[in-house]
């Protein structure tokens, strides 16, 4: 693929979905992804179903178990950019492929590795799932207008949003700096510490006495159509709420509860919910397109693809056959292509230890 990282070696060790995320996003950015498979060559094996996570890298099949097999991704490291793997803190390090074992293969490389809970602490070693990390790190805090915890998030905030992202950061500042020092380096992500990153608005909150998220405020939550479906409001300042209000035709009902009062939050939310339950999701859907409310239908994941501004941003692609969502960001340079589709495992076994073999660093 073309893009910014045109020319950059990623080597990534197959394991959990956000490693493989990590991996997905490098490579629609135009690094050069080789994951390593435990799994049979390709001859042996059928064609995965296309799967955005698998997406855009050459795989080959090694045996890590073995020293043949150990040798051989030591020896794909000795010519790698970057390594990316996601086993629980202490695994790489028992098969031989750790960091001091890299390094000392290629001391420019910038050996990534992301865990649940990171290298240090009791819970290192611990399964850390999404619900565990956000409530741990603070990304469910209480809302203190209901007493209870925030509803969790869809499960991919502390594993992609979070850890995936902020490690996907970290090996490209390592990258970066490598161009100074000519030295590589670790780079160690938790997913809860992106997790607790990305809570960074909800620790703002609470530094302002009597503040409130807004996780339970009527004026950004979901309500139901008349025929089932939803749609979002996020009507957060004054003059997106106005035009929500005027909209859904409240502003002529009288005095309306005061959405800056929690206490009046049930009331309000009543009368909203009721308006939009007198009409079908398209109806609300025509109406709000041509005002800035902050109101946008709650789409499927194949509707999505279809809506005028995913599509004017190209923010899906046809991928062996199958839409999924686009690399980003957009380069005005070095745009990045159409990803290619998830390879075999160990499709490119020996294409790419003789090609990488034969390659400088």
């Amino acid at each position: 693929m073309a893009g910014p990282l045109s020319g950059v070696r990623v080597l990534e060790f197959a394991g959990s979905a956000p490693t493989a995320f990590v991996g997905t996003v490098l490579s629609g950015l135009g690094a050069d992804v080789v994951r390593v498979d435990r799994a049979p060559a390709a001859s042996e094996g059928a064609r995965p179903p296309e799967n955005p996570l698998s997406r855009g890298r050459r795989s080959v099949a090694l045996d890590l178990k073995s020293p043949e097999g150990i040798e051989r991704a030591l020896a794909l490291a000795e010519h790698a950019d970057i390594l990316v793997e996601g086993f629980r803190p202490g695994v790489a390090d028992r098969l031989g492929i750790g960091p001091e074992a890299a390094l000392a293969r290629n001391p420019r490389l910038v050996y990534g590795r992301l865990s649940g809970w990171g290298a240090q602490g009791e819970w290192a070693g611990r399964a850390a799932h999404d619900l565990a990390v956000l409530a741990l790190t603070g990304a469910l805090d209480t809302d203190p207008a209901t007493g209870a915890p925030v509803p969790p998030p869809t499960a991919y905030l502390s594993s992609f949003a979070g850890g995936a992202n902020a490690h996907v950061h970290g090996l490209l500042a390592a990258l970066h700096e490598r161009e100074r020092s000519g030295r590589g380096q670790v780079v160690d992500t938790a997913l809860a510490d992106g997790a607790a990153l990305i809570a960074t608005l909800i620790h703002q909150w609470r530094a302002v006495p009597g503040n409130h998220t807004v996780t339970d405020a009527p004026h950004y939550s979901f309500y139901a159509a008349a025929d089932g479906l939803h749609l979002a409001v996020a009507a957060i300042e004054p003059r997106l709420y106005q035009n929500l209000l005027e909209q859904l035709g409240l502003t002529d009902d009288g005095a309306l509860p005061d959405r800056a009062d929690p206490a009046a939050w049930p009331e309000l939310r009543a009368l909203i919910a009721a308006r939009f339950a007198t009409r079908d999701r398209e109806h609300w859907v025509k109406l709000f397109d041509a005002v800035d409310a902050g109101v946008a239908p709650v789409l499927t994941a194949a509707e999505a693809a279809g809506h005028h501004q995913l599509a004017a941003r190209g923010a899906f692609v046809d991928v062996g056959g199958t839409l999924q969502p686009a690399p980003a960001s957009r380069f005005d340079r070095t745009p990045a292509g159409t990803p290619d589709r998830a390879p075999l495992p160990g499709e490119h076994t020996d294409e790419v230890l003789t090609e990488w073999a034969h390659a400088s660093r």
